[in-house]
């Protein structure tokens, strides 16, 4: 998988080596010019791979068709045109793909402007393409709220653009179709010989959410010698199409001699002054190459908070950064963009979702740029204040979809316990409790906890309501969480009844089942108590015809909803071993430690661990909890031996705004985090020397002597010098700065016997 010799030939072509016609050079930025928008870009990953700002508003990238996610496709698919919001890494239906603009040759007298891609560059801040047809050549580079386009069109050629205000991904013909999104209206109008404004209104995608609204204000820098509009298939001379739930779009055309025009596009969700205002504000200018600098300072800014060693390979190197950059793309950052209230606290939009991320990505970011994490669980929290609940996942200023828990309390844990300042810790925990203790009503896929009244009345949620088993798990690990804030701000009475709420998974535990092996499994119970051996077959209220239920099981027939499973997206032996607040207590439930490991290495080794979803991503450290640490350093690295590379398909399941990036991140340092708690397990790293560059000038660096393919088991550690036997760090000791020095060895050493939380 290291093949760095034909890396390094291939990362010189990637970079470019000084500056010519059409390309920024990006020498001198030394970590951004590792990162590859491509990793991951390709099979399950489905990263966004145009231009974008740290948590950036506008994404501009190629749409091929209406179909995937994040706009693109590879070649040889059609490019639609480049639409200016998108996601990245997601699953499920799409969402935005939001104000196409197209150049093209003939063709005044169509709507549609499809072509194909002769080549494409791709590159951290860049994207160029040349289609084949009309061989115009088309360049992107974005701010944060607005793109920039340079279209180079040949001698000969007609020199047009198209702008569609009616575009959008995911597009069904079936009428409300779930998942999908659909089209409201959109408007446009041609206010000058260089300006268009207008805007899009689209409802439902992925969260099934109510209707959002993006307006954007396109400038260029070449006047049109011609435009018309459209609206449905008609086009007109007229210079503006009001909203009549119709597509509507402008057609332009330039000089014959100009050559090269240049494209703004401001983009809002308030209106199109301010659309007009972002694109002026953030690129008054229209230098490319000034705006492709500016955007590549941002990321260089962030990688350098954490600086590894420089003799990684090269392709660990782009394997690391990219992973960072994945993190830092989503939530999106709105602030001052809200159309739905008005108010100096942050706000943040696309949580896609926090049942993914909250795991590894909220933990980076606070390492990486601790101010930034705490605005977004402000803006969590304020989301609370005037909306009512915080999300689970938030899409176009509406919440949904809630997965399986309310998991914006372990964030807000998770900060909380990592001391970061600045948050109402006390209205957090009213938000927290108001997922605790209210139900959403009919709401439930979009907010709160779903089945919050047989959990509280029975301690578990009973088979035949929608995903009952991981709910139950994991609302105990959110009850955890909001335990841990509620002792911290001195309420002893709900620390304690959460603490104790928090053990509401041990209600679904069927410690007689066996299987594979193994002993005791989260199973189905129904509101009676009673076990179920077998499950109806599908939701009809006719026929039920029942199937034997097994930790393997996905139940339903081809017609039976995904979404109403007795767990989501995993199986029984995932979720068996997804307690991550009380391990002790699993292990103890598994039969001890020797039943707890042999139970680990039925699951790795018979195919039950599953990577590209994120159940299971704790689970390889599980062995941390035994006094083996060696032993999840090999399952570790095996995982990502197996199943991580720097290639298009370098991640092994959608990213999910950067969660398959961040637990890849964490791992290759030696540290990974357990979500809403204050400490990190120790393991071998990836990386021989990792330094965090941390708030006030401090330094924490991690080291492995004399790491390598054969020496990959740690003997000891030491913290600032001193002996440290313990297999798990806590955040302070980060956060004050120093070192932890790991001692690498050819077998396992004795070290790691304790993980030391006690201490």
């Amino acid at each position: 998988m290291w093949n760095t010799k034909s890396i390094c030939l291939f990362l010189l072509g990637f970079i470019g080596v000084g500056t010519v016609e059409g390309q920024t050079s990006v020498n001198s930025y030394e970590y951004s010019s590792y990162v590859d928008p491509r990793i991951g870009s390709e099979g399950l990953g489905r990263v966004f791979i145009g231009p974008s700002c740290p948590y950036g508003m506008v994404k501009p990238s190629p749409d091929c068709t209406p179909s995937p996610n994040s706009g693109w496709l590879p070649m040889p698919e059609r490019v639609d045109g480049f639409a200016q919001v998108h996601v990245s890494g997601t699953g499920g239906g799409p969402k935005y793909g939001n104000v196409l603009v197209t150049p093209f040759g003939d063709g005044m007298d169509q709507v549609n402007h499809y072509d194909y891609r002769e080549y494409e560059t791709i590159r951290l801040g860049y994207y160029d393409t040349q289609f084949k047809q009309n061989g115009i050549r088309t360049e992107i580079t974005t701010a944060n709220r607005a793109s920039f386009y340079r279209f180079t069109y040949p001698e000969d050629s007609l020199k047009s653009l198209a702008v569609d205000a009616g575009f959008f991904l995911g597009e069904n013909p079936v009428p409300d179709a779930r998942e999908a999104q659909q089209f409201v209206g959109s408007e446009i109008q041609v206010l000058s010989d260089h300006e268009v404004a207008g805007y899009t209104r689209i409802r439902g995608g992925w969260n099934n959410g109510k209707a959002y609204t993006v307006y954007f204000y396109a400038e260029t820098d070449r006047p049109f010698v011609q435009s018309l509009t459209w609206k449905g298939n008609r086009i007109t001379e007229a210079q503006s199409q009001y909203d009549s739930a119709e597509k509507t779009g402008a057609l332009l055309r330039f000089a014959k001699n100009d050559k090269v025009v240049q494209l703004k596009v401001g983009i809002s969700f308030l209106s199109m002054q301010k659309a007009k205002f972002n694109a002026h504000s953030e690129i008054p200018h229209w230098s490319f190459e000034k705006v492709h600098q500016d955007l590549l300072g941002q990321w260089e800014q962030l990688f350098q908070k954490i600086e590894i060693d420089p003799s990684t390979p090269l392709a660990k190197k782009r394997m690391f950064y990219t992973g960072l950059y994945h993190t830092m793309l989503m939530p999106v950052d709105r602030t001052g963009e809200n159309p739905l209230w008005s108010d100096p606290e942050p706000y943040y939009d696309d949580f896609y979702a926090i049942w993914d991320t909250y795991r590894s990505s909220s933990p980076l970011i606070t390492l990486i740029d601790p101010k930034r994490e705490t605005d977004i669980v402000r803006s969590l929290v304020n989301i609370y204040k005037r909306d009512g609940y915080m999300p689970d996942a938030r899409s176009g200023n509406s919440n949904g979809r809630t997965q399986g828990g309310s998991n914006a309390e372990i964030v807000i844990a998770d900060a909380f316990v990592k001391g970061l300042k600045g948050i109402d810790y006390e209205l957090a925990l009213e938000a927290m409790l108001k997922d605790a203790t209210v139900p959403p009503g009919g709401n439930e896929e979009a907010e709160g906890r779903g089945g919050l009244i047989p959990y509280l009345e029975l301690g578990y949620i009973p088979h035949g309501i929608d995903r009952a088993g991981n709910r139950t798990v994991e609302y105990s690990y959110c009850d955890y969480a909001i335990a841990l804030v509620a002792k911290g701000l001195g309420k002893e009475n709900l620390y304690q009844r959460y603490l104790k709420q928090s053990e509401n998974w041990k209600n679904l535990w069927r410690s007689d089942y066996e299987h594979e092996g193994a002993k005791g499994f989260i199973m189905p119970r129904d509101k009676e108590g009673n076990w179920l051996d077998s499950i109806p077959f599908g939701h009809s209220t006719r026929m039920q015809p029942k199937f034997k239920y097994t930790p393997v099981t996905f139940e339903g027939p081809w017609y039976t909803p995904w979404w109403g499973m007795f767990f989501y997206e995993a199986s029984s032996w995932e979720y068996s071993l997804s307690i991550p607040h009380d391990v002790p207590g699993l292990i103890e439930k598994c039969g001890g430690a020797a039943d707890f490991e042999k139970r680990l290495d039925i699951f790795f080794d018979k195919g039950f661990f599953n990577v590209n979803n994120e159940p299971s991503f704790l689970t390889p450290c599980l062995y941390h909890w035994l006094g083996k640490p060696w032993r999840s350093s090999d399952r570790i690295r095996e995982i990502i031996a197996k199943n991580y590379n720097d290639g298009p398909v370098g991640l092994p399941g959608n990213d999910d705004s950067g969660a398959m990036s961040s637990w890849l991140a964490f791992h290759m340092i030696g540290l990974y985090p357990n979500a809403g708690q204050d400490y990190y397990l120790i393991h071998t790293p990836l990386l021989e020397s990792t330094t965090f560059h941390l708030e006030g000038g401090k330094e924490f660096k991690v080291v492995a002597k004399g790491l390598s393919d054969k020496n990959c088991y740690i003997q000891g550690v030491t913290l600032n010098g001193k002996d440290y036997p313990y297999s798990a760090l806590r955040h302070k000791d980060i956060m004050a700065g120093g070192e932890l020095v790991l001692k690498m060895g050819k077998k396992p050493g004795n070290w790691g016997k304790e993980l030391g939380l006690d201490k």
